[in-house]
């Protein structure tokens, strides 16, 4: 039996999608933009900025499922350019200390709403 996460700690759903679905054992997010709780979209600040904000919106989902950053086994990072990778790195090593996910990154063609970076997650609950 899957259930649906929501959280009124990360942005609402900007489509057709939930913040994230769980199957009891693992939760997968979706993709989570520098878009603020209340709406505001962070496109012109730095890629640090961004991503922070990005992540901070992926954990708050996280933890509404029952999970923290210990429980992450893969995440996504899709960045509008792939030359952002190096600040992006910087701020992601910063949420992930003890034991990194493991993790892909990748230039995408564009992000949603015109962000420069999108994260998601596979976490483990048990």
């Amino acid at each position: 039996m899957t259930n649906t996460v929501h959280t009124e700690s990360a942005p609402e759903a900007v489509g057709a999608y939930s913040q994230a679905k769980t199957d009891g054992n693992l939760v997968f997010t979706a993709g989570q933009i520098p878009l603020t709780p209340d709406g505001d979209l962070l496109d012109d600040a730095s890629i640090a900025d961004q991503t922070e904000q990005a992540l901070d919106n992926l954990l708050a989902v996280l933890e509404e499922a029952g999970a923290g950053p210990d429980d992450v086994l893969k995440t996504t990072v899709f960045l509008a350019d792939i030359d952002d990778f190096e600040e992006m790195n910087e701020v992601y090593a910063g949420y992930f200390e003890e034991s990194p996910p493991a993790r892909s990154a990748v230039q995408a063609g564009a992000l949603p709403k015109g962000a420069g970076v999108e994260i998601e997650a596979v976490a483990s609950l048990t």
